[in-house]
């Protein structure tokens, strides 16, 4: 009977913690969204994706101004169609 009773208490607490992950990613979502209406006021051009992998880069504790800085050199540099490789 207690065996019955732990996993009882396993599944309410992975239930617990799915509901906590669903209010967190519903947290990060809006984020994203209000970072998505800001940048497309200033008129960046970034992405959905584009700014939430940007987000998640400053999660992890890279500095924003170099992330800028990557991006903005990236868009001057824009990745060419044709194969480097002339075999």
């Amino acid at each position: 009977m207690l065996r019955g009773a732990n996993s009882m208490y396993k599944r309410e607490g992975h239930k617990q913690r799915c509901v906590g992950m669903d209010e967190d990613a519903a947290a990060a979502r809006e984020s994203v969204e209000l970072v998505f209406q800001m940048s497309n006021i200033l008129e960046t051009g970034l992405d959905r994706h584009t700014l939430s992998v940007l987000i998640a880069l400053c999660d992890l504790a890279l500095n924003p101004e170099a992330l800028a800085a990557v991006v903005k050199e990236l868009r001057k540099d824009p990745p060419s169609t044709s194969p480097t490789n002339s075999c």
